[in-house]
C-alpha cells in the first residue's frame, strides 16, 4: 500500500499506471509518471487546455513510453462499424455531423464543477462529444460560434456548438450536465443519400441502436461486443508489451483540446487551466 503517489511512482514493480485524478491535475501527474518511467492509461479529458496537452505530448516522446487517453468508446467494435458505413460511401459524399453527451450531475459538490479543477460540461461529457465528430469526420472542424449556459460562474452546465470543415461539411455538437435534456447520447452523420443514426456509442455494451437510411430504405443494426473498457484494456496492454499503436495516441488528444479550447473562446470563455500552468 502506498501513501502517495510520489510512492507509487518510485515503486520500480509499477509498469504502467492508470490516471483518473481531477482535470487540472491530469497534466502534471501524468507528466510526473513518464519522469518516473511509467507508462500512462489518461482518463479523459486529456489535459486542462491545448498548451498542457502539446507538454505532456512532448513528454510521452521524450520518454518513449505509451500515453493513451481513454476514449473507450473508440475501442469498440460499433466505432469500427460506424466508420466503416461513412468510409465506403454508403451515405453518399457527407454533408453534417452531430454528436450529443448529456446526463444529470446533481451534486452541486462534485469535483466536476469545479472551476480551479478544470471542470464543466465540454470537460467532462462534451470532450467526448468532440472526439466522436472529429473521428466520424476524419478531419479537424473549425469553430464557428458556440453558446454556454453557466451553473456558477466560468463553469458550463451546458454547451453547444456549430463547426465547420474544409470541405464544406458541417458539425455540431451539444452537451450538459444539468440541463432539460437529461439523459442523451447519440451520434447522427447526414449524407447525401442517407443518414447513420446510433443511439449510445459511449458504451454500448449496455444497450445501443444503429439505424441506417439509404435512398429511402432503413435497416437497424446491432453490434456484438463486450465492455468497451475490455477492448480499450487490451489495447493499452497491446502498446505497452508490443509496441502496438493506438487509436488515441497525444497527437489526436491534443488536436482535441485545441477544438475545446476554441469552443471555450467562442462561447466567450475562458480555456480551462491545469496545475503545470504558470
Amino acid at each position: 500500500m502506498h501513501t502517495s503517489y510520489d510512492e507509487l511512482l518510485g515503486d520500480s514493480d509499477v509498469d504502467a499506471v492508470y490516471n483518473p485524478l481531477p482535470n487540472g491535475l491530469h497534466g502534471l501527474w501524468t507528466i510526473r509518471a513518464l519522469e518516473a518511467g511509467k507508462h500512462v492509461l489518461r482518463e479523459k479529458p486529456f489535459t486542462a487546455n491545448a498548451a498542457e496537452a502539446e507538454r505532456v505530448a512532448a513528454a510521452a516522446d521524450r520518454s518513449g513510453l505509451v500515453v493513451m487517453e481513454a476514449f473507450h468508446w473508440r475501442y469498440h467494435p460499433l466505432a469500427r462499424r460506424m466508420l466503416e458505413i461513412i468510409d465506403r460511401g454508403e451515405l453518399g459524399p457527407i454533408r453534417h455531423i452531430e454528436t450529443t453527451m448529456c446526463f444529470p450531475l446533481f451534486k452541486r459538490s462534485d469535483i466536476r464543477w469545479q472551476l480551479d479543477l478544470a471542470g464543466g460540461a465540454l470537460m467532462d461529457a462534451g470532450c467526448y462529444t468532440v472526439h466522436m465528430l472529429r473521428t466520424l469526420a476524419g478531419d479537424e472542424p473549425e469553430v464557428v460560434s458556440a453558446d454556454a449556459k453557466l451553473r456558477a460562474p466560468g463553469v458550463d452546465r451546458v454547451m453547444q456548438a456549430d463547426m465547420r470543415f474544409a470541405d464544406g461539411r458541417t458539425g455540431r455538437i451539444r452537451t450538459s450536465m444539468w440541463s432539460s435534456s437529461v439523459l442523451k447520447m447519440a451520434a447522427r452523420v447526414e449524407g447525401e443519400r442517407g443518414t447513420l443514426s446510433v443511439f449510445n456509442p459511449v458504451a454500448p455494451q449496455y444497450f445501443h441502436r444503429m439505424t441506417v437510411k439509404v435512398d429511402g430504405k432503413r435497416r437497424r443494426e446491432r453490434v456484438k461486443g463486450g465492455s468497451t473498457y475490455s477492448y480499450q484494456l487490451q489495447a493499452f496492454a497491446d502498446a505497452v508489451l508490443r509496441g502496438a499503436p493506438t487509436l488515441t495516441p497525444p497527437t489526436d488528444s491534443t488536436a482535441n483540446m485545441r477544438v475545446i479550447d476554441d469552443i471555450y473562446r467562442a462561447a466567450g470563455m475562458e480555456p480551462r487551466r491545469g496545475a503545470t500552468d504558470s
